[in-house]
């Protein structure tokens, strides 16, 4: 399945929104860094709730202000609303390859939209320190995606690198003759 093919999908981001949410999502956007764009973006999240771009917006937001404990509340509620009209289990473990499948037939882009919300939750796990919690999300979603085109399979590389122990870290013994 080619993960990076668009051309005969709907995204998420063509859902409506309702003017007042899009114009508040405007405003946030202006006044980002300004105590302001926190309460713009809340109130577009409750006009439209389930809406993911309102999702995608505070998910930004509080990414790139160094909230990840917000953060990755706001990507599991991604998942959760993406998989559902996806007809995909709640635990994401369980996913396989037939369910990936069914979920493709019925909206390809909300597919490719929930995978990365994976992604994005397993990399705040992982700023989080959460190792393990992260690389399990990124092992599954490496399974799925044989051909990493989502880079899961990379960043677990990555993640890897930096759990083996440096060199000097290794202690050397040196062999005596008795």
């Amino acid at each position: 399945m080619d993960l990076l093919d668009f051309s005969d999908c709907k995204l998420y981001f063509e859902e409506p929104l309702p003017a007042e949410a899009e114009r508040l999502i405007a405003q946030a956007a202006r006044e980002y860094g300004e105590a302001s764009a926190e309460p713009a973006l809340l109130r577009a999240h409750l006009l439209a709730p389930e809406n993911l771009a309102v999702l995608v917006g505070l998910y930004r937001y509080y990414f790139y202000q160094h909230r990840l404990e917000d953060a990755l509340v706001v990507a599991e509620r991604a998942m959760q609303i993406s998989g559902r009209h996806l007809g995909l289990p709640k635990d994401w473990n369980q996913i396989d390859e037939a369910r990936l499948g069914c979920a493709a037939a019925n909206s390809f882009g909300l597919l490719r939209f929930y995978l990365l919300a994976l992604k994005a939750a397993s990399v705040v796990l992982l700023r989080l320190g959460k190792i393990a919690a992260s690389r399990a999300r990124l092992e599954k979603l490496s399974s799925l995606d044989s051909r990493d085109q989502l880079g899961a399979a990379k960043l677990l590389e990555v993640v890897d690198e930096f759990q083996r122990p440096e060199e000097s870290d290794i202690p050397h013994l040196t062999l005596v003759a008795a």
